[in-house]
């Protein structure tokens, strides 16, 4: 008998080793398929996070590059001879649209002239259009001309040419004229603001959509 409770006893003393090692192992899986998981939880987070961050970027700089609008004007001489006056064969003009917003869309102009006139002023303006005027440089003294937007992001621009020039008697004019223009709700667009910086003119209008 004696023998016997000694083998039973130790026998448990075994199991229970046997059990807490087991329990032990378990319990270190445990732990380590649990770091594994955070691990993997915190690199997925962190990858979401830095692919978040890439495509707001290329949204914004897609968003910025896609307003803005470069426009060409297109010069129309007045005299056909072969001797006629040097005039520019076009003006480059820019404008970019604002941040996109419920209800409309706000457009921002600017032309840089300083290399065909000098400092330009406003001349003449009313409720639709505005006018501005400068002296030509020496070079184009003698052209006579007008202009059209011919081009809108280097595509061929087909709309009404709100934007346009008169070169004559030594002075060039930049206008621009919300006259005949309608938006989508076939709204006339409002100027809402004419000015000259640094002897350039800069404009602002706007619509509805």
């Amino acid at each position: 008998m004696n023998c016997l409770y000694v083998f039973f006893k130790d026998a448990d003393k075994t199991q229970g080793l046997a059990v807490r090692r087991a329990a032990n192992l378990w319990v270190g899986r445990e732990y380590n398929i649990s770091k594994m998981t955070f691990t993997k939880m915190m690199f997925t987070r962190k990858t979401l996070f830095v692919i978040l961050a890439i495509a707001q970027i290329t949204i914004l700089n897609f968003s910025s590059a896609a307003s803005a609008r470069p426009m060409k004007l297109a010069v129309h001489p007045t005299n056909s001879n072969a001797n006629r006056p040097i005039c520019p064969t076009e003006v480059s003009i820019n404008e970019q649209g604002r941040p996109y917003y419920e209800g409309g869309y706000t457009i921002d102009g600017s032309a840089k002239l300083d290399w065909l006139a000098g400092a330009f002023k406003i001349v003449a303006s009313d409720e639709f259009s505005v006018t501005w005027g400068a002296k030509l440089q020496q070079k184009y003294q003698n052209c006579q001309a007008t202009a059209g937007i011919a081009k809108s992001e280097d595509e061929p621009f087909q709309g009404h040419s709100y934007l346009r020039m008169q070169v004559t008697k030594g002075k060039v004019y930049l206008i621009l004229d919300m006259t005949a223009m309608y938006d989508a709700n076939r709204l006339t667009p409002v100027i809402i603001k004419k000015e000259v910086k640094d002897g350039n003119p800069i404009w602002t209008w706007a619509g509805t959509d």
